[in-house]
């Protein structure tokens, strides 16, 4: 899903001109997108992500692993810097193998955390750094 809108411009500098490093995706061009670690084995799915509106930037993409035929699954909120984008490949890619996403903080659909909890954000933030 990355192709579809993906921008090669971004942040705008000082004299108004934009780097053409720098990416833009919609978030609708990456719900859905595949989460491989770098042993190339699929962890699951983004199916959302969360802004901080404070910060005005992404601080999770919540991933959805686990189940079977989207049945069963739980959510995990991986923080958005824990990510990097393969765009050749069309998914992005996270350092950590299968088991630790298995054992990683989770929820259910029906039962999000409070992301905006200090403790939790610190919880989540520290079992991904690396």
């Amino acid at each position: 899903m990355i192709n579809e809108t993906m921008q090669t411009s971004g942040t705008v500098n000082a004299a108004g001109n934009v780097p053409s490093h720098v990416m833009l995706l919609s978030a609708d061009s990456i719900t859905g997108d595949e989460v491989c670690n770098l042993q190339d084995e699929k962890l699951g799915k983004i199916q959302n992500i969360m802004l901080d509106t404070g910060e005005g930037k992404i601080r999770y993409a919540v991933l959805s692993a686990g189940g079977f035929l989207g049945m069963g699954d739980r959510l995990f909120a991986v923080p958005w810097k824990a990510l990097k984008l393969d765009a050749e490949n069309k998914r992005f890619l996270l350092d950590a193998d299968a088991e630790r996403i298995k054992n990683a903080p989770g929820f259910d659909k029906d039962n999000w955390p409070n992301m905006a909890d200090a403790s939790w954000n610190s919880s989540v933030e520290s079992y991904y750094a690396r």
